[in-house]
């Protein structure tokens, strides 16, 4: 039997681009209409999906076989898996966090000492330090930021000025970690040297993070009357009538910090965090625990069976306050499943649209107008906030244009550098800011707050790509090959 011919593969027109682009669009913005902040629970999903299909169609016209698309969606699924491992951890996590009284003590001890007046500042604050220090946004925001959620309820503070001020400081230690995947990865894929490109980002990166705090210390200040001492009082008798309290419930946060810090891979950090927040339920938190389980089967099993349980399915308390009950109660590996639905779709999007060429065009034709050097990294910013609508993860977002725009940066005699940094200005930092992009999702999974709510309040997500901008077109730090000197 002769082998089947391949037919010769046609080259995509910008035509060919737009229409899985336009078919995405009006999905995603027909899912935000109909279903409002449940469009992450499915509805964009299936958008994501007919995009998919979309670009599979142009992609068969012009000559691609199924099986190499498929292959190709197989290979962008692939690249998800270890993030998906995380996220299903830190699932299990967030639940025996809560069940051992580690997150209700960081609730506890937070109102007590944070003041409603610099309370936003001190959040982005303290979790720019914390992401600086073990290198990870989603660790950051999965741990302290829910404990800070948590506090805000209690100071009777917006909770999605919160989230934006937990999102600004996660990204920013992020940003400069030594330890953090994508630090190590812009300046990989420009051919940038790892901290000769954290001291070039400084010079966007600081700037933008204490204009933040200076917006978040004034909103602060003008949401000083909103704490309410009564609720607060409230609050922590519930906290502690339900849970012990105590710095020993720390120990689990201290463990997982210390383990980061040592550079333990997040999935393993991460899966002992859970498993000490398991056994420090049994050992201090056995009232509580037995006022939940079934008795029928021996209280030996029902132990058993309630920490098993909350690895898979979370934590749930009944307090008597309905509010209190939402923000005790959650996590498990279960209530991940959505995000991995989105970020599976999600990547099959981006691998399609980057197998078949549709991407390349959109680049090829903004350096058509890319004249200046101020213009030639506007338009590489752009085009990583771009990829991050498109193709909805921040990986894809640095490797791909930072693939594209490497030889023209060279051309131009600009430092690899200033590529790596604008890598990081565009790709890394408006990732979370997208519902359907794989950071935006994960984080909505874990705070509970739709980036769309708080994308307006993430201000040093907001203002640093401007600000890279600015500088481009000044020419502030734009750092240029030195032509060898001939003897």
């Amino acid at each position: 039997m002769k082998p089947i011919e391949e037919k010769p593969l046609k080259s995509a027109s910008f035509f060919d681009a737009l229409i899985p682009i336009a078919v995405l669009i009006c999905l995603l913005g027909a899912a935000v209409y109909l279903f409002g902040d449940d469009s992450s629970s499915g509805p964009n999903q299936i958008a994501l999906l007919f995009a998919t299909f979309a670009a599979a169609l142009i992609g068969l016209k012009n000559g691609y076989t199924w099986k190499k698309l498929e292959d190709a969606m197989i290979e962008g699924i692939t690249l998800s898996l270890s993030a998906i491992l995380i996220l299903l951890m830190v699932g299990a996590l967030i639940g025996t966090w809560l069940l051992s009284g580690t997150v209700p003590t960081l609730i506890y001890y937070g109102l007590q000492i944070i003041n409603p007046s610099w309370f936003y500042a001190a959040s982005c604050l303290i979790c720019g330090i914390v992401a600086m220090s073990i290198g990870s946004s989603w660790t950051t925001a999965a741990t302290i930021g829910v404990a800070l959620l948590g506090v805000a309820s209690g100071l009777g503070l917006e909770p999605t000025v919160t989230a934006g001020a937990v999102i600004s400081g996660a990204y920013f230690g992020d940003k400069l970690s030594p330890l953090s995947e994508t630090t190590n990865l812009a300046p990989a894929v420009a051919g940038a040297d790892l901290f000769e490109h954290i001291h070039h980002m400084l010079w966007t990166t600081v700037p933008s993070f204490v204009i933040a705090l200076i917006i978040f210390v004034f909103m602060g200040f003008n949401a000083t009357a909103a704490g309410e001492a009564g609720q607060i009082d409230q609050i922590t008798a519930i906290l502690q009538q339900n849970f012990n309290i105590g710095l020993e419930m720390l120990v689990p946060l201290i463990v997982l910090l210390v383990l980061a810090i040592r550079k333990m891979p997040a999935f393993p950090a991460i899966s002992i965090g859970a498993v000490i927040g398991a056994v420090w339920a049994l050992l201090f938190q056995s009232d509580l625990i037995a006022s939940q389980i079934d008795m029928t089967q021996g209280e030996f099993v029902g132990y058993f069976k309630l920490v098993w349980t909350t690895f898979f399915d979370g934590f749930t308390i009944s307090t008597g306050d309905t509010k209190m009950d939402s923000l005790l109660s959650g996590g498990g590996m279960s209530g991940m499943l959505t995000t991995t639905w989105l970020i599976m779709t999600a990547l099959m999007f981006g691998a399609i649209m980057e197998k078949t060429g549709l991407l390349d065009i959109f680049v090829k034709s903004i350096l058509k107008i890319a004249k200046s050097t101020g213009s030639l990294i506007a338009s590489t910013i752009a085009t990583c906030i771009g990829t991050n609508i498109i193709a909805a993860d921040q990986y894809i977002a640095i490797v791909v244009p930072g693939r594209m725009f490497k030889e023209e940066y060279k051309k131009r005699g600009l430092k690899p550098v200033n590529l790596s940094r604008t890598l990081e200005d565009g790709g890394t930092i408006t990732s979370p800011l997208i519902p359907w992009n794989t950071c935006g999702a994960y984080m909505q999974s874990v705070l509970l707050i739709n980036p769309f709510d708080y994308a307006l309040y993430a201000f040093f997500n907001l203002i640093n790509p401007f600000l890279a901008v600015i500088y481009a077109y000044l020419g502030i730090k734009i750092l240029r090959i030195k032509p060898k000197q001939t003897a």
